[in-house]
């Protein structure tokens, strides 16, 4: 990796925080009751959750004028882990210890394969 490539791969792992934001905010609207079918599809937290997983993917696309595509599992691991923080922080979900060892599973997996 070249001193070039850093500024595009920190844009990159920006951009998976992005989407796992994006995430969190459509799974917090697909809990709430809505009054009508509209209503569930057209407010603020679906749309400003589509919107961010558009910005997540336009920064990728340009992370990849510089990044090559090998790269890709490396930064996407950070999927599991930010999914993982926001879980815990939102929605209060529990942590076992099952569930970090598989979390650090797959991102030693991830690495060993990337590097």
């Amino acid at each position: 990796m070249t001193r070039e490539m850093l500024p595009y791969l920190g844009l990159a792992i920006f951009s998976v925080f992005i989407a796992s934001l994006s995430q969190t905010l459509l799974k917090w609207e697909a809990g709430k009751e809505h009054t009508s079918l509209a209503r569930e599809y057209l407010n603020v937290g679906v749309i400003g959750g589509y919107g961010l997983l558009a910005l997540s993917m336009l920064l990728t696309m340009f992370a990849y004028k510089k990044l090559p595509l090998s790269m890709t599992p490396a930064f996407e691991c950070f999927s599991y882990i930010f999914v993982t923080i926001f879980g815990v922080t939102v929605f209060h979900e529990r942590v076992t210890k099952k569930k970090l060892l598989a979390l650090g599973l797959i991102v030693a997996g991830i690495l060993v394969f990337t590097v």
